[in-house]
Parts: structure tokens; C-alpha cells; sequence
């Protein structure tokens, strides 16, 4: 069984309301076993009524099973934590815990303290459920970030700033602008510079292309791969991150670049991939291994739960006989995945370093009973752990890779592989820029 060690072990977060997804999966709508809190008698206290709801969605929820001790248990250490008081005798389960939170509360006289101390409470407890701080209490700013940040939003950016050019700029003068702002940039030496040069590039990335400058005007959507040619052998494909355009993408440029004779080799590039949707793989995936077949699996409560793919191959990806998967300590959450999958079913060859190893599927909860009428709270909680290729769990492991590049014999062994030394110096190149 997929266990952690030890379950919980204290701690308290500075922020309340800390964004608790840097990476990770968010699952919206595929998680078929999502179980509702049993029915039950509702505290009439609005503060007790949430407190209740919380625990019971953590109870039913949560990706490992705990008993009603073991939860009981992490709300009165938050309890001591937010009173900095000893709780003598504490209870074993919801009821007794809430015969104490009354307690405290009625000795809270502003309404205000009273929503603090619950929501505090709240946020204390889920971030303290392992993985610790991937679950926490989400406000309603919160949660439409997150939507943005799946779908691969940034209202906060106007990539036509970045670039400095007007909206109805022509192709010529998004170029022009972007090669000034990569000459200015390299003559900066500031630490910054770096995180500059990403930007522009992200900014040319999404205007220079007619169809992601159409999307991006009309959604405001960002794109979330590129593609090019290095020669007439070798496609090379950058994937950034997983939001639910990415398999347009990847349709509309293996399309674009499927031409000539000679073009054999891919180079699908998943370094620094921060993850993102995970709801689109099994469409994602059905291109690089066929239609109905088993991709990946979700570990919930004891219970395993498998996805198959929803489409099949792709003919613009069938030419590729040689393929290389890059990936390193920077890869996460979905882009694991993916790149497990990919090894399982041995579609190519993984190189690099060993990825991240953030392995949960985070979904969003709705509370029901809420504590302020204006301001709706929810929780954000890890779901379910995802299993790689050999059904351990991808969280705090990682996918290795079958060539790492630590290896001093790395460039001999994938040269053996293929036996193709011009796709042995692009990928050499590649790693080294």
C-alpha cells in the first residue's frame, strides 16, 4: 500500500492563505470517486458549521485514509497552536472537537476574531495533511488565480507591453521589437537578466504565431508549446506546461512541421515543465501510444483508478522512429506523467536527470456553509497521488531517467542507441544552452 511514514507532524504557516499550487496537478472534472460528506445534523453556529464541513471533507476526500483520532487530533494541535494553550484531555472525535471549538469561541466576543480563528484554524489543518502545505484554505482570489494559472491565463500581463509594441502592431514590428529587447538584454548583467530575456521570449512566443496571437487577443490564453525544425531530420518540441490548449497545439504544430522525406527524429522537450492540467492527458497521450490504452493511474484511499487514453494515433507523430524525451529535476506534476507513460510504454528514449517527484492531484472543494457572506472560502486538497511506471508514487521519487546526463558516457550510450551522431549534437546542444 502507498504510505507515507508518518502522518502528521505540525506546522504553522506565516500566511493564512498562501497559494498552495507552485506546481502539481489540478484535476477538475475527471476524479470519478469524489465522495460527498456524509449527511448529518448541520451546527447551528455558522463557525461550527464550517469547521464540520472542512473536516468532513478532509474525511472523505483527503488521498489517504485517516480516522476520526488522527483528524480530531491535527484540529486540536492547531487549536493549541492559534490559543498557544494546552488542551488537557482532548477528544477522539468531530463531536468533542467541536464542544471545544464553542468553547473557545464564546470566549471571542468580535465577530471578526471569531472568522479568523475559524478560517485560520481551517487553513492550519489542511496544510499539515501530507504532503504538507499542498492543501490549504482558498479564498475566492484564490481560486479564480488558480483557474487562471490552469487554463494559462495572466491577467496581470499584457504581452504587448512586454514586447512594447501597439495591438494592431504588424508581424514585422513584433520581430523588429523583440530583437531589440534580446540585444538590450544581453548587454545587462544583472542577475535579472535571465528572468528578462524568458519574458520576451514568452511574449515573442505567443505574438509572432497568427494562431496563438489570435487566441491570446481573444482569451487572453497563452501558449504553451513550441516547435521547430533543426534540419530536415530533427523536429525539436518544447512543452512548458499542460493547460487545456496544449493538444490543439500540439495537433496544429506537428501538422505544420510534418513535410519531407527525411524527418525521422523528435526531440520532446519536458525540462522545466511546471506541470498543470491533468484532465487533458488522456487526450494528450493517446498520440504517442494509441487509442483505450491504460496511460496512468490514481492512488485514492487504498484504491487505485486508471485513465485510459480518449484518442488514438496521431499520423503527423508516426514518422518519428527516433525520439528522445529530455527532462531534469524541474519537471513536475502532470509532465511526470507524462514522461512516465512514455517509458512504460517505451515511446522513445528519456534522458536527463531525475524529476521533481510532486506527485499529487489537487482538486478544488466547495464549502457549502460558509463563515462570511462576503467572502466564500474553499478547499483545496490533495486528492490523489499518481503512480509512475512501476506503480510506486511519483511524490518524493521522481521519474528517472534511462540515460542521465550526470553519467560522464551519456553522449556514447545514446549515440548506441540510435547510432544517429547528428541528433547526439543537438541534443548536446540543446542541454548545454
Amino acid at each position: 500500500m502507498v504510505k507515507f511514514s508518518k502522518l502528521f507532524a505540525l506546522i504553522l504557516i506565516p500566511s493564512m492563505l498562501v497559494i498552495g499550487l507552485t506546481g502539481g496537478y489540478f484535476a477538475k472534472d475527471i476524479i470519478k470517486k469524489n465522495s460527498q460528506p456524509k449527511s448529518e445534523s448541520i451546527p447551528k453556529d455558522k463557525y461550527l458549521a464550517f469547521s464540520s464541513e472542512v473536516y468532513d471533507l478532509i474525511k472523505n476526500n483527503y488521498w489517504d485514509k485517516i480516522t476520526d483520532e488522527q483528524l480530531t487530533n491535527l484540529f486540536v494541535l492547531g487549536i493549541e497552536k492559534l490559543t498557544k494553550q494546552p488542551q488537557p484531555n482532548p477528544p477522539k472525535d468531530k463531536s468533542g472537537l467541536l464542544k471545544i471549538q464553542e468553547k473557545i469561541l464564546k470566549e471571542i466576543t468580535e465577530e471578526q476574531k471569531k472568522k479568523e480563528f475559524t478560517a485560520q484554524l481551517a487553513d492550519i489543518v489542511l496544510a499539515n495533511l501530507q504532503p504538507f502545505g499542498r492543501s490549504r484554505l482558498y479564498s475566492q482570489k484564490e481560486e479564480t488565480d488558480l483557474k487562471n494559472r490552469v487554463e494559462n491565463r495572466n491577467p496581470e500581463v499584457d504581452q504587448y507591453q512586454v514586447l512594447n509594441v501597439k495591438k494592431d502592431a504588424s508581424a514585422e514590428e513584433v520581430k523588429k521589437s523583440y530583437e531589440n529587447k534580446v540585444a538590450e538584454i544581453k548587454k545587462d548583467n544583472s542577475p535579472e537578466a535571465q528572468q528578462k530575456l524568458a519574458e520576451v521570449n514568452k511574449a515573442y512566443q505567443t505574438l509572432s504565431d497568427q494562431t496563438n496571437r489570435k487566441t491570446y487577443d481573444e482569451s487572453g490564453v497563452e501558449p504553451t508549446m513550441e516547435g521547430k525544425l533543426i534540419n530536415t531530420d530533427i523536429f525539436y518540441l518544447k512543452i512548458n506546461k499542460f493547460s487545456p490548449t496544449t493538444i490543439e497545439e500540439l495537433l496544429r504544430l506537428s501538422q505544420k512541421f510534418d513535410q519531407g522525406e527525411t524527418l525521422d527524429t523528435l526531440i520532446l522537450d519536458l525540462r522545466d515543465n511546471v506541470g498543470g492540467a491533468i484532465d487533458g492527458l488522456p487526450y494528450f497521450l493517446g498520440p504517442f501510444i494509441g487509442n483505450d490504452q491504460y496511460a496512468y493511474q490514481f492512488f485514492h484511499q487504498g484504491e487505485k483508478q486508471d485513465f485510459k487514453t480518449k484518442i488514438g494515433w496521431l499520423p503527423s507523430l508516426v514518422r518519428y522512429k527516433k525520439v528522445v524525451v529530455l527532462i531534469n529535476e524541474n519537471t513536475q506534476s502532470s509532465a511526470e506523467v507524462m514522461a512516465a507513460t512514455l517509458k512504460k510504454y517505451n515511446v522513445g528514449l528519456l534522458l536527463g536527470t531525475t524529476t521533481r517527484g510532486w506527485g499529487t492531484v489537487e482538486k478544488v472543494f466547495e464549502i457549502k456553509q460558509q463563515i462570511d457572506p462576503q467572502e466564500k472560502f474553499s478547499a483545496f486538497l490533495v486528492h490523489s497521488l499518481t503512480l509512475r511506471e512501476d506503480n510506486q508514487p511519483i511524490e518524493g521519487k521522481g521519474v528517472e531517467p534511462i540515460i542521465n546526463i550526470k553519467d560522464t558516457e551519456w553522449q556514447a550510450k545514446l549515440l548506441r542507441q540510435f547510432h544517429y551522431q547528428p541528433l547526439v549534437n543537438t541534443v548536446k546542444e540543446i542541454i548545454n544552452n
